[in-house]
């Protein structure tokens, strides 16, 4: 019987251990279940104080917050031992309750808030239960673990075969910040002139995507006076030429953008093209915004 319950403790320790490439971590308040193989005097249930520790029957106090179930194990073991209680203990801790039994969630989704789950889930569950994405969000979001306070950042790619990812999971307690998207102006004599979210499916854009989204540059314009107006770290704006012919040939690579870059492609009118830096900015803050 022994060896029978040893293979058994072994069987569970390996698929939990297996299980668990990101488990959830336990944390103050949680009830905690401490078996010790050979020795039924010695299993206890119990929770974790509000100081991340538990009272082990014999070995002292242990601090279990911010551990797996698998390194609490160890950590017990590693008490039983220092403490002389033990020789050899095997030690299988199972979460039975967890304290905090919902994930918040912020920023740019259709219904922010808490919402209950018992269990880790997956990003894009997690952000169906809050109604899903806006037109206006990031894809790049943030969990916060609810017991270490560590940021992970996770992709939110809107390519169907990518939704099943499941490398990031959501554990009860834990925060999900969704940040809203970028937003590049493209003014002038173009087809749409006004602002557009940096929503595509790696987040950026070039200029010569962005001009495109804009529906192109009208006959009546002059591409090549074109300017990249961006702000500085002094608060100010520099403005630089851009050489949209050249790039458009594949002479010159395509320019990256920044969020809140404005693309000034100039009516081939001369007091259009003479605009000034600050003017073309001013109006910016009153385009039209774009969503797809």
């Amino acid at each position: 019987m022994r060896l029978l319950k040893g293979l058994l403790l072994a069987g569970c320790l390996t698929t939990t251990l297996l299980a668990q490439k990101e488990s959830m971590l336990i944390g103050p308040g949680d009830e905690v279940n401490v078996e010790v193989f050979d020795t039924p005097d010695l299993d206890q249930n119990g929770r974790v104080t509000d100081a991340g520790e538990f009272p082990l029957m014999l070995g002292g106090k242990v601090r279990l917050a911010s551990l797996t179930p698998i390194e609490a194990a160890r950590t017990i073991e590693a008490a039983l031992i220092s403490s002389h209680v033990m020789y050899y203990p095997k030690v299988l801790v199972t979460v039975t309750q967890y304290a905090t039994q919902s994930v918040t969630v912020f920023g740019q989704v259709n219904r922010p808030g808490a919402y209950s789950i018992d269990t880790p889930r997956p990003v894009i569950d997690v952000l169906g239960l809050a109604g899903g994405l806006t037109d206006l969000a990031d894809r790049h979001v943030t969990i916060e673990r609810h017991t270490s306070h560590r940021q992970i950042s996770y992709y939110v790619s809107n390519r169907p075969g990518d939704l099943q990812d499941q490398t990031a999971m959501v554990n009860p307690g834990d925060k999900l910040i969704v940040p809203k998207a970028g937003i590049i102006y493209i003014l002038g004599d173009v087809g749409r002139p006004g602002g557009y979210p940096m929503t595509n499916n790696d987040g950026t854009l070039t200029v010569l995507q962005a001009v495109a989204t804009a529906g192109g540059t009208a006959s009546s314009a002059a591409p090549n006076s074109s300017r990249l107006i961006r702000r500085t770290a002094a608060g100010g704006y520099q403005s630089d030429p851009i050489p949209f012919s050249a790039m458009q040939k594949g002479k010159k690579p395509d320019m990256p953008l920044q969020a809140g870059d404005i693309v000034y492609v100039p009516f081939s009118y001369l007091r259009n093209a003479a605009l000034g830096v600050t003017s073309i900015a001013a109006a910016a803050t009153g385009a039209a915004l774009y969503i797809k």
